[in-house]
């Protein structure tokens, strides 16, 4: 084998060497690269996690204190429930008494106005005895 050869042979087998050499470089500070950016993915995902945790421990909060609401709101409901049938009732009573209070007032219309025929029979009657002494006492 001829010496320029051999040099030539060692020149590429350098060449590709130095290319090899230069490709792990940057092979290697890509992979630096992709391991920072799942780093920054696996830290992101990590917030996500506790932000969800910290919502869902918010949201099962609120929905226990709407349960405790919604149940405090049917007890008092039901609670006026009992004081709307006591209105209900008490407009009951007061609608008897006003068709009582309605009977007795025609009835004291009723017997005042009998009352009134009569006095005023009685005034007639007195009225003409009267007239009946003084022409029997002019005589």
């Amino acid at each position: 084998m001829d010496m320029a050869l051999i040099i030539s042979l060692s020149t590429a087998v350098l060449i590709v060497a130095i290319s090899i050499a230069v490709s792990v470089f940057f092979i290697i500070k890509t992979l630096k690269a992709a391991k920072q950016t799942l780093n920054n993915i696996a830290n992101t995902a990590d917030d996500f996690e506790k932000q969800t945790e910290g919502i869902t421990s918010e949201t099962t909060l609120l929905l226990e204190k709407t349960n405790i609401l919604a149940a405090d709101f049917n007890i008092k409901s039901s609670k006026l429930d009992n004081m709307f049938n006591g209105f209900d009732e008490l407009g009951s009573i007061f609608q008897k008494l006003t068709l009582a209070l309605k009977r007795l007032s025609n009835n004291i219309t009723r017997v005042s106005s009998e009352d009134i025929e009569r006095t005023t029979q009685a005034l007639k009657w007195a009225t003409a005895a009267l007239n009946l002494r003084k022409t029997n006492n002019s005589k």
